[in-house]
C-alpha cells in the first residue's frame, strides 16, 4: 500500500518585548531562576493581568506580513490544565477569536530527490498567549526544580493548515516562518534559547483517501534538523504500526535526539479537555483601522518585494534575488557591497559562493563575517578592472578573512597585479609564437587544440599575470 503523509505545524515564536505579556517583569534570557517574575506571573491572589501593547503590535505586524485577516475584536481565554510550572493552573491564551486568522506563505522546497518546487502553505491562525515556566530535572536528584522566569513570556502561536506532505516541506515552511518573524523584528529566532519552537502534527493515510489519519503531535522541536529527523521517524513508525494491524492512538510525543526516536508523553487532549472559557480579568482586545495603518507604515520592506526590486534594480536573476533575501542581514550586506561600487552580479556570485561557503564551514552568520562589505566591494572592483583574476581573488579573500588589510594592500604585498599594458602583452606573445613555430603551423592547418596550447604557453610566460581574455584576443588577431 502507498501512504501519504499529512503534516501541520504549530510554531511558538517568543515576541521580542522587554516585558512580559501581562506584567512588567523582564523577558531577558539567562537570569538566575525565579528572579524575573511579578505577582501576576506567580499567581498571587488578587493580581490582575494588564495587556502588553507591544505584543499586540508584533502580532499585527505578523498578520500584515502574511496577508492575513486581523480581527478587530479578539478574546483571551483560560486554557485549564495542571502542571507544576503553571502556577495559575491555567494558561491565558486565545481560542475562538484569535488576533490573526488565515494568510499564507509561499515556500521553496528542495527535496532530497527530485526537482525543487514552490508550494503555498495556508495558515489557520496566529494567537497571543503566555508561556509557562520551566521544569528542571538535571540538577536535582529525585526531585524537580521549577523556574518561573519564562512564565508570562509573550508568545505568538502560529498554526498552519495540514498542507505539508513531507518532512522536507515542513522544514522549508519552518525556515520560511523563521525568516519572516526575524525579518519583521518580532522575534529573535534563537532556537537554542527556546525563542522559536515547533510542534509537528503528523499522520498518514492511504494515497487517495480523503479522511485524515489519526495524528500524533511531536512537541518542542528546537532545531530544523530535529524537526526533519522527528517527522521522518514518526512517519515510518506510524506506517509500521498500521501495517502490523495496530491502530494509531492520538497522543503527544517527544523526540529524543540521542536515539532518533519519538516516545509517547501522554494521550492527546482535545480542546474540550482544556475547558476553555473567556478570561474574566481581561476585556476583549480591540484593534481599530488607525492602529493597523500605523503599524503598516512602520513595516520594513518584505522579502518578496525586495526580491522583485533586486531583480529590477540590480539586474540579477530570480534565483540570486531569492537567495540574497533569505535573511535581512544578508540582503543588507549585499546592498552595502553594491553601494560601495561592486558590480551587482559579481557581488551576488561572491556572496552566494565563497563568502557563504566559508561562513558555513565556520558555522557563522553573515553578521559575523570578518570581511566588511566595503572591503569585499574593493576586491570585486579589482576583478572587474582586471587588476587580479578570479584565482588570485580567492587568495585575497582568504587573507582578508584573517586580517583587516584591504585588497589593494594584499595585491601589492603578494605581487598579484596583472599586466594590463597591451604593448607588453603583445611583445610577450610575439616571443611565444617565435618559440613555438610548430604549434602555430598546427593551428593554421586547422587544429584548434593548438590554439589552447599556445594560450597556455602565453599564460606561463606571463606567470599568470596577464588577463586571459586579453591574451586570447591578441593571440587570435596575430594568428589571423
Amino acid at each position: 500500500m502507498q501512504w501519504e503523509v499529512v503534516i501541520g505545524l504549530e510554531v511558538h515564536a517568543q515576541l521580542s518585548t522587554q516585558s512580559k505579556i501581562f506584567s512588567t517583569a523582564s523577558t531577558a534570557f539567562g537570569a538566575a531562576p525565579n528572579t524575573q517574575t511579578a505577582v501576576v506571573d506567580i499567581a498571587l491572589p488578587g493580581a490582575l493581568p494588564v495587556m502588553n501593547k507591544s505584543a499586540v503590535e508584533k502580532a499585527i505586524r505578523f498578520g500584515l506580513a502574511i496577508g492575513a485577516d486581523i480581527n478587530k475584536k479578539s478574546v483571551f481565554a483560560r486554557k485549564n490544565y495542571f502542571y507544576p510550572d503553571l502556577p495559575k493552573g491555567y494558561q491565558i491564551s486565545q481560542f475562538e477569536l484569535p488576533v490573526v486568522e488565515h494568510g499564507a506563505i509561499t515556500i521553496r522546497v528542495e527535496p532530497p530527490k527530485g526537482e525543487a518546487y514552490d508550494k503555498v502553505v495556508n495558515l489557520t491562525r496566529a494567537h497571543l498567549e503566555e508561556d509557562a515556566g520551566k521544569s528542571l530535572h538535571e540538577d536535582f536528584h529525585g526531585m524537580t526544580g521549577i523556574d518561573l522566569n519564562r512564565a508570562g513570556t509573550p508568545l505568538l502561536e502560529i498554526v498552519s493548515e495540514p498542507d505539508m506532505r513531507s518532512a522536507a516541506e515542513a522544514v522549508a515552511y519552518a525556515k520560511a516562518l523563521h525568516s519572516i518573524v526575524t525579518w519583521i523584528g518580532i522575534c529573535d529566532g534563537n532556537m537554542q534559547e527556546g525563542s522559536f519552537r515547533c510542534d509537528a502534527n503528523v499522520s498518514v493515510r492511504p494515497v487517495g483517501q480523503k479522511e485524515f489519519g489519526t495524528r500524533r503531535e511531536i512537541k518542542n522541536l528546537n532545531s530544523f534538523k530535529f524537526l526533519e529527523q522527528a517527522i521522518n521517524y514518526e512517519v515510518r513508525w506510524q506506517i509500521d504500526q498500521i501495517e502490523d494491524g495496530h491502530k494509531i492512538v492520538q497522543a503527544t510525543v517527544l523526540f529524543d535526539p540521542d536515539t532518533g526516536e519519538t516516545r509517547m508523553m501522554r494521550t492527546k487532549e482535545d480542546a474540550h479537555d482544556y475547558r476553555y472559557f473567556p478570561d474574566p480579568d481581561l476585556p476583549p482586545l480591540m484593534i481599530n483601522d488607525a492602529w493597523i495603518e500605523r503599524v503598516k507604515g512602520e513595516m520594513p520592506e518584505l522579502p518578496a518585494a525586495m526580491q522583485a526590486r533586486f531583480q529590477s534594480q540590480y539586474g540579477i536573476p530570480a534565483y540570486d534575488a531569492a537567495t540574497l533575501t533569505a535573511s535581512k542581514a544578508l540582503a543588507a550586506y549585499y546592498e552595502a557591497t553594491v553601494a560601495a561600487g561592486a558590480d551587482a552580479k559579481l557581488a551576488s556570485n561572491w556572496i552566494m559562493g565563497e563568502i557563504s561557503a566559508q561562513l558555513n564551514r565556520e558555522e557563522k552568520s553573515i553578521a559575523e563575517c570578518p570581511v566588511e562589505a566595503e572591503r569585499l566591494a574593493l576586491m570585486i572592483k579589482r576583478i572587474a578592472d582586471s587588476t587580479i583574476n578570479n584565482k588570485s581573488a580567492k587568495d585575497v579573500l582568504r587573507w582578508m578573512w584573517e586580517s583587516p588589510k584591504t585588497a589593494d594592500e594584499l595585491i601589492a604585498e603578494h605581487g598579484l597585479k596583472q599586466e594590463t599594458d597591451t604593448g607588453a602583452i603583445e611583445a610577450m606573445i610575439d616571443g611565444v609564437l617565435a618559440a613555438n613555430a610548430a604549434m602555430v603551423e598546427e593551428f593554421k592547418s586547422g587544429k584548434e587544440k593548438a590554439f589552447n596550447a599556445l594560450v597556455g604557453q602565453c599564460m606561463k610566460a606571463a606567470k599568470g599575470k596577464a588577463p586571459p581574455a586579453v591574451v586570447n584576443e591578441i593571440l587570435r588577431k596575430k594568428l589571423g
